[in-house]
């Protein structure tokens, strides 16, 4: 499967997590992928989330890579990437119900299919992947009713890239 792998370059700066987002938007749509999906809008997350982090934790530039198949197919795999030049781990918190900040990295836990990260040349890749949902209409019994809903199913896929 062909991959595109498209770069945006950000600032130390709180104002490019919004330039990042409506990049990340505009890559999306014009890859085949509708901004009411929720692969679309789970990704968008992800990169406010990981551009958060390394605005904020770095005081440092980063770049923020997609990789999206060229033909956004049900199954198929977006990876998100966002290297920096620190060298500190990123390290999930547990905080309490109060606390304004600290969730960054147990959302990214809790909504990529798969994530890690890795150090490399003076600094560190963070990275996650999403597999496309794939629409199932399942039915389950409810107090003795039957009551329909659509559900959401994940299949991953190994892609490589051309």
């Amino acid at each position: 499967m062909q991959v595109l792998q498209v770069r945006l370059e950000i600032r130390p700066d709180p104002a490019e997590v919004g330039r990042a987002r409506r990049w990340a938007r505009a890559r999306l749509a014009r890859s085949g992928v509708r901004a009411d999906e929720p692969l679309a809008e789970t990704l968008v997350l992800l990169v406010s989330e990981l551009v958060t982090n390394a605005v904020v934790h770095t005081g440092r530039p980063a770049v923020l890579q997609l990789s999206l198949p060229r033909a956004v197919a049900e199954g198929a795999t977006v990876r998100l990437e966002v290297a920096d030049a620190s060298e500190r781990a990123p390290v999930p918190r547990y905080v309490d119900g109060d606390a304004t900040g600290g969730r960054g990295l147990a959302l990214v836990d809790g909504l990529a299919d798969r994530w890690g990260w890795s150090r490399e040349d003076g600094g560190k890749r963070i990275w996650c992947e999403l597999d496309r949902c794939v629409r199932r209409r399942e039915s389950t019994a409810a107090y003795g009713s039957t009551v329909a809903y659509e559900g959401l199913a994940y299949e991953g896929l190994t892609y490589e890239v051309v």
